[in-house]
C-alpha cells in the first residue's frame, strides 16, 4: 500500500511539475515599446491564439486541481453529496450565456465581455483560496503551487483579452466586476469540513468557468475563419 501510494504521489509530481507549464507565450507584449494592453506589433489573429492558448492551460490545470483536492480533501460520500446538492457559483448571477443556442446568437463584442467579466470576477476568489489552502495542515506543495500559477495566468489571461478587446473592437468596454461577499468574508472561521467543502465548490466552479472562457473564445476564432459553420 505503501509503495502504491508512493507511487502514486509521483505521477502527480510528474504531471503537475510547473515546468510542464512555462512553455505559455507571455500576453503581456513587455517586449513591444508601445502599450503593454494595446500589443501593437503583434496581429489580432496571433493575440487571439495566444489568448485561447492562455485560456486552454488554465482550464487543464484547473481540472488536474479539483482532482487532486478531491483526492486528498473529500471523503467519496461527499463527492456524490456535493455533485448531486447543486451548489451556486460566485459568478451565477452575471449575465452569461448558458445554452448552446444563446451562445451562437451572442456577438462577438459580447462573447469578449463575457470571457472578461468571467476572468475578472474570478481573479479576487483565487486569491482567497490560495491563502486559506496556505491554512491546511497536510497540502501539499504541488497544490498550493498550482493555484499560484492558475491566479497569476488569470491575470494575464485578463490582459490579452483586454487588448483583443482594443484590437477587434477599437473600444474601451466597461465591466462591473462580480463577487460574491460571502465566499470573501473571512471574519467568522466556518468548522473545518464546511470550509473545505467551499474550497472544493469554488474550485470546481472555477473549473466549469474556465470551460466557458475556453469555449467562448474558441468560437470567436472560428467566427473569424468560417463564420457560418460554427457549432
Amino acid at each position: 500500500v505503501y509503495a502504491a501510494s508512493v507511487l502514486q504521489w509521483g505521477v502527480w509530481a510528474l504531471f503537475l511539475c510547473p515546468c510542464h507549464l512555462t512553455v505559455s507565450t507571455p500576453l503581456d507584449c513587455r517586449d513591444d515599446p508601445g502599450s503593454l494592453t494595446r500589443c501593437p506589433s503583434i496581429s489580432q489573429e496571433k493575440l487571439l491564439d495566444r489568448v485561447i492558448h492562455h485560456a486552454e492551460l488554465i482550464y487543464r490545470v484547473s481540472e488536474e486541481l479539483c482532482s487532486l483536492f478531491e483526492e486528498l480533501f473529500i471523503p467519496f460520500p461527499l463527492r456524490l453529496q456535493s455533485n448531486q446538492a447543486g451548489y451556486a457559483c460566485i459568478t451565477k448571477a452575471l449575465p452569461i450565456p448558458s445554452s448552446k443556442s444563446e451562445i451562437q446568437e451572442i456577438s462577438d463584442k459580447w462573447l469578449l465581455q463575457s470571457v472578461l467579466m468571467l476572468v475578472q470576477s474570478w481573479i479576487e476568489p483565487l486569491v482567497y483560496l490560495q491563502m486559506t489552502l496556505d491554512n491546511y495542515d497536510h497540502a501539499p506543495d504541488m497544490l498550493l503551487n498550482k493555484t499560484k500559477w492558475v491566479s497569476e495566468k488569470l491575470i494575464s489571461l485578463e490582459q490579452g483579452v483586454v487588448a483583443l478587446i482594443k484590437k477587434m473592437l477599437d473600444e474601451e468596454l466597461l465591466t462591473t466586476v462580480y463577487s460574491e461577499p460571502s465566499v470573501l468574508q473571512n471574519d467568522v472561521q466556518p468548522e473545518v469540513l464546511e470550509s473545505v467543502m467551499k474550497d472544493y465548490t469554488l474550485l470546481s466552479c472555477f473549473k466549469k468557468d474556465a470551460h466557458k472562457m475556453e469555449t467562448f473564445l474558441k468560437l470567436l476564432k472560428c467566427r473569424q475563419t468560417d463564420k457560418y459553420n460554427c457549432a
